[in-house]
């Protein structure tokens, strides 16, 4: 479990789920930051404080991280050193991809795993000098899982 590093909520509206986790587990938060992937706009917020992290989302009815019908557990996520390789490697284990950013060049994969009902969420490592930058500052870096290269059979 060791690359693991984030649990994320998403919800409707980011700032009333801040404040509720605020005040009921005295959570700290960085500021949301606005994004667009593809056609959905989106905010995104991390935990202060360093790993692991709560992050919460707020998208639009139809993206990736639709909450029309209500807040909820989204997904886990998890450094890996490799993201194409490990989103082979989980469709091959059986969690099929649900979404996956890299053709809108951004390299992460969501996996479905209908087994804890929510999704496994793959993310390159390549990303995690930015992502410490953006959400902890000075933080040291994270391990991930190691994606070894498979050998044909």
């Amino acid at each position: 479990m060791t690359a693991f590093y984030h649990v994320c909520f998403v919800v409707p509206d980011i700032e009333q789920a801040m404040q509720d986790l605020r005040r009921a587990a005295g959570v700290e938060w960085s500021e949301p930051v606005s994004d667009r992937l593809g056609e959905w706009d989106f905010r995104i917020v991390f935990t202060a404080g360093g790993p692991p992290f709560i992050e919460l989302i707020e998208g639009p009815s139809g993206s990736p991280w639709d909450a029309s019908r209500g807040a909820r557990f989204d997904h886990m996520g998890f450094w890996t050193s490799d993201v194409r390789r490990g989103s082979q490697r989980l469709e091959e284990e059986g969690v099929p991809v649900d979404f996956s950013g890299c053709p809108y060049g951004r390299p992460f994969a969501y996996h479905q795993m209908d087994s804890i009902g929510a999704r496994i969420e793959l993310v390159d490592v390549g990303r995690q000098a930015g992502f410490l930058n953006r959400w902890h500052p000075g933080g040291k870096p994270m391990p991930a899982i190691d994606e070894k290269p498979r050998k044909h059979r």
